[in-house]
Parts: C-alpha cells; sequence; structure tokens
C-alpha cells in the first residue's frame, strides 16, 4: 500500500516558528528513535481512537506548538489553515455580545481561542484531552478555567454554557461524532450555539499534498474507513475519522441541533504559506475547511 494522506489541520498546519520556547518541562518519552509508524485504513472504535489520540497529543504537544505556535499566537481566535479569523468571521456572533457568556472550547490545545475569548469578556473554559496541550496553555497563561476530559463524556452538569466552540479539535479524531454532539448540546443552555470546523470531506478523496499531485482523485470520496498510524504491533497510534457533507449534517441534525449555516471558507489572497496539504493552489480550487453552526432550540 503506498502513502496515504494525513489530513487533519491538527497534524499539519503552520510553519516553523522561530520565537516559542515550547518546553516547559522534561517531555514525556517519544517513540524509539527511528520508528515509523505503519500508515493504513482500517477500523478503529471509539476506545482505540480516544487511547491513540490522547497518547499521540501528549507525545506531539511540544513539536506542535513549535510549528504552529506563531500562527495561532496565544489569543486568536483562527477556524482553519486558511486564516479566517473569528474577529470577522464572527460565526459565535458579534465580539461585543460575548461578554458575560459562558463559553466551552473542545480540543482546546494550548487555549488560543479560549484566551481571545476571554479578552472580549467571555468566561471562557478550555478542553482538551491532553495533559500535554493543556500544560501548554498553563505556560502561556490566563485566568480560566483548563478541563482535561474526553470530549464524549463531558464533565459539565447540563445547561452549563451558552456558547460552544472547536477549531478542529475533538469531532476529526473520534470514532462517534453524535456523542461529542449530544455532550455538547445537553452542557448548552437553550438557544445556545455550537461552532466546529474539520476538514472538508471532500479533501479525503485527494491526496494530502499542496502541489498539483494533489488534486487529482485517488480514493473513493464515499469511503469511510479510518485514517489509522499502527506500530509494529498493529495498535493505532493515530486515528482520523471521515465523515462526508452529508454524514457531519446528518450528525448535527440526529444530535438534536439545527443547523443555521454551513462556512467553507476561500483561499485569501494576503495567505501565501504552504501547510500541509493546504496550499493557495488547492485553496483556490478545492475547499479545505468546513465550519458548521448549529443551534440548540
Amino acid at each position: 500500500m503506498g502513502p496515504l494522506p494525513r489530513h487533519a489541520f491538527a497534524r499539519r498546519v503552520g510553519r516553523k516558528g522561530t520565537t516559542r520556547e515550547p518546553i516547559i518541562q522534561e517531555p514525556e518519552p517519544h517513540e524509539p528513535e527511528g520508528f515509523e509508524p505503519e500508515a493504513t485504513r482500517r477500523d478503529a472504535g471509539v476506545a482505540e481512537s480516544a487511547r491513540a489520540n490522547r497518547g499521540w497529543w501528549d507525545r506531539n504537544a511540544d513539536e506542535y506548538q513549535v510549528e504552529h505556535g506563531t500562527f495561532l499566537g496565544d489569543d486568536r481566535f483562527v477556524w482553519g489553515p486558511e486564516g479566517l479569523d473569528e474577529v470577522e468571521a464572527e460565526l459565535l456572533g458579534p465580539p461585543e455580545d460575548l461578554k458575560g457568556r459562558d463559553v466551552l472550547e473542545i480540543g482546546a490545545g494550548a487555549a488560543q481561542c479560549a484566551r481571545w475569548l476571554a479578552a472580549q469578556g467571555a468566561r471562557p473554559v478550555a478542553l482538551d484531552v491532553s495533559h500535554r496541550q493543556l500544560q501548554h496553555a498553563l505556560r502561556i497563561g490566563g485566568s480560566f478555567p483548563l478541563v482535561c476530559a474526553d470530549a464524549g463524556a463531558l464533565p459539565f452538569t447540563d445547561g452549563s454554557f451558552d456558547l460552544a466552540c472547536s477549531a478542529y479539535g475533538a469531532l476529526p479524531f473520534v470514532a462517534d461524532p453524535r456523542l461529542v454532539l449530544r455532550e455538547v448540546r445537553r452542557v448548552l443552555r437553550p438557544g445556545g450555539r455550537f461552532v466546529f470546523s474539520v476538514t472538508h470531506p471532500i479533501r479525503w478523496a485527494f491526496p494530502d499534498e499542496p502541489g498539483p499531485e494533489g488534486l487529482s482523485v485517488s480514493s473513493s470520496y464515499f469511503d469511510r474507513t479510518p485514517y489509522v498510524e499502527q506500530d509494529d504491533e498493529g495498535r493505532a497510534v493515530y486515528v482520523e475519522h471521515h465523515r462526508t457533507l452529508g454524514d457531519r449534517v446528518r450528525d448535527v441534525v440526529a444530535s438534536g441541533f439545527r443547523l443555521v449555516d454551513l462556512v467553507e471558507p476561500e483561499w485569501p489572497a494576503w495567505n501565501p504559506a504552504e501547510w500541509g496539504g493546504w496550499s493557495p493552489l488547492r485553496g483556490n480550487l478545492l475547499p479545505g475547511t468546513a465550519i458548521f453552526v448549529c443551534e440548540r432550540d
């Protein structure tokens, strides 16, 4: 089997920065030197996916923050590699309306989005499955709570939040996205809004390459088989799950949300960067990000 795509914005976005100080303590042990996981497509259930991705993020959080911290900033709310910024998109609402609102950020990483929300006067809570990522949130600082938990089992009472958001967090990595969506709906108050971004589903039909080789269909868009990286004993060390656009819409509706908008950001002229499989070439021809704006009635 030839090289397989690695789709997630989480894995490959941005350029390596030189102004960050990523190491906050002795890092967790990595795989043995020279270890290269096998890339394949195979089934991976809820428990296996959760275990693999929690471990991957803990092992790779330092490198991720070095590579992508400059792009993400300390207190910027960006929805994807195109660079769509919440300050302009206002998908959660006008910034002036965020003051005093309780907001849950899911898959927060170093909590850059939560930090921006706090600057608008919101009361954010930053949640991530990776303890190591949240250590980077502590390194940068902030006065809001950090919670290490699985998005499929949120440790909050019903109706705790006015808004929830997730920029490439959790949803691409879980085997059953409805578990997450139903949990988010549970912790939202009536009328609450949940906005989340994921890799645009059409990208799964193309190689994850920024150049011309990434413009030819190489696999079926309708193949939902997860992308898995596994070790020599066949244990998953990283998992991504593919859902078609229709699947995503049905997941949203079946979980009790009303879909009020679906945003497909266009590649802006100001952004010349190639970030993993994202690039001006591909971005001007194919959508790379899908943002779902959902409301709880």
